[in-house]
Parts: C-alpha cells; structure tokens; sequence
C-alpha cells in the first residue's frame, strides 16, 4: 500500500468520547483481536472499509479549528502503523494531541517493535495510548474512554522513557 492511502472503516468527524475535547476519529479498518462482544465487528477484515487519501484527511482537520485532537481506534491502528503514524506526525505538526487505541498491551508492543513492522513508530507519534483487548466480562459503561477495566490509559512519553506503563488516571 502506498502511504499516501490508508484503509478506514469510518471516520466521526466530530467526537466528545474518544479522549478529551473535540476530536477526529479515524476507525483503522483491520483487526486480528477478534475479541468477544466486540462493538465493531465490520473493521476486522483487514481488506475491507475504503482507501483514504491521507493529505485530504489532514487538510480537512486543519480546516476545523474546534478540533483538540485526533484519536484513532478501530479495528487496530497497529495493522497499519507506518500510515497512521504518518497522520500522527502531522497532526501533531499542527499543534494538536493524538490518542490511540489497540488491543495490544504497551508491554506486548515494546516487546514487538521491529523496523518491518513500524510499531515503534507508531508509538513515539502518539500521546496516549489505550491498550489491551475489550473484555466483555469486565465491560463497565460507567469507565472514561475505555469499554472495560482492564483497558489502561498511558502517558506514552512517560511510559518510553521509563520503559514500563504510565499510568493516566482519568475521572472526569
């Protein structure tokens, strides 16, 4: 794939639950997580949602100013690091902060960064990571930007400098 495209499965223009403020989303299309009670079964298949040219998904966020951030979730971003960490460097070229939800645990991807697979790419791009795998037996609808405890919000920063996760205790 060229890394001007980058497949989604959707995009909410407009978000006040995935991470804090007024955000873009971008749902990656692709997951191998396939976990239980998934609320988004449609973004698994790793050929399906649509091609996105990433310059036009760029310059459209620029052109909305309410915009605080940009979050991407899924499917798993981590299927396509190189072109989502693309549009995290240049989102944050404009100031703005990037969230990022995957189903791999911060531990697991440290472990697994690889050139081929540009995961530690990816993850120097992001500000907060949510990790870990939705788990339907502790689905909790009253958490904050996560569907279920075991879920973790990490100051990603922190945590690569440390080398273990920090954790961003989010109530409000």
């Amino acid at each position: 794939m060229g890394t001007n495209l980058v497949r989604l499965a959707g995009i909410a223009y407009e978000s006040l639950v995935n991470g804090p403020g007024l955000r873009r989303v971008f749902f990656a299309q692709g997951c191998k997580h396939n976990c239980k009670g998934c609320f988004n079964p449609s973004t698994h298949d790793l050929d399906g949602g649509e091609l996105k040219n990433i310059d036009e998904l760029v310059d459209d966020i620029k052109s909305n100013t309410m915009i605080k951030g940009v979050t991407f979730s899924g499917g798993d971003p981590f299927e396509q690091a190189e072109e989502f960490s693309i549009i995290a460097k240049r989102v944050k070229d404009l100031g703005l902060n990037v969230w990022c939800y995957t189903g791999y645990t911060f531990e697991y991807i440290l472990e697994s960064m690889n050139s081929d697979n540009k995961w530690s790419e990816l993850l120097n791009s992001v500000d907060v990571l949510v990790d870990g795998k939705f788990d339907e037996d502790k689905k909790d609808s009253k958490l904050k930007f996560r569907g279920s405890s075991n879920q973790r919000i990490i100051d990603v920063k922190r945590s690569i400098n440390l080398k273990k996760a920090v954790i961003l205790n989010i109530i409000s």
